[in-house]
C-alpha cells in the first residue's frame, strides 16, 4: 500500500524504463543528451493524459453521461499511468512529487487569495 508521494515516486522510479539500453546503443551521447531523452520518454509518456479524455468522451457518447463504477475504475487506471509518468520525470529532474503539489497547491491558494483562480495564464 502506498502511502505518500514520496513512496509512489521511489516504487515508480523502480518500474520505469531504463536508458541503458539507449545508452549502450548510443555509447558516445553524453550524461546531458541521454537525461534530455530520459524526459522526453516522460514527456510524451503524458500522453496518457488523452486517454482519460478517451474515457470521459466515451461515458457522454456511450453511457448518456452516466458514470458507471466501472468507468471510474478505468479512468483511475488511465489517471495512474499519467502518474506514474509524471513520477518519472520528476525524478529525471530531481524533484518530488510532493514538491510539485505543494508549489501546486501553494499556486492555486495564492490566486483563490486575490480572487484570480479563475481565468488563463499562470500571472493572473
Amino acid at each position: 500500500m502506498i502511502n505518500t508521494f514520496e513512496e509512489y515516486q521511489e516504487e515508480a522510479v523502480k518500474l520505469r524504463m531504463s536508458t541503458k539500453r539507449f545508452r549502450e546503443r548510443n555509447p558516445d551521447v553524453n550524461d546531458e543528451v541521454i537525461k534530455m531523452v530520459a524526459l522526453s520518454y516522460d514527456g510524451l509518456g503524458l500522453g496518457e493524459a488523452g486517454e482519460v479524455q478517451g474515457k470521459i468522451k466515451k461515458i457522454i457518447r456511450d453511457a448518456g453521461g452516466v458514470i458507471t463504477p466501472e468507468a471510474t475504475e478505468e479512468i483511475k487506471k488511465e489517471l495512474g499511468d499519467v502518474l506514474w509518468y509524471v513520477a518519472s520525470m520528476c525524478d529525471n529532474l530531481g524533484i518530488t512529487l510532493k514538491d510539485v503539489a505543494s508549489g501546486n497547491i501553494e499556486k492555486l491558494r495564492d490566486r483563490n487569495k486575490r480572487g484570480v483562480l479563475e481565468g488563463s495564464g499562470d500571472n493572473r
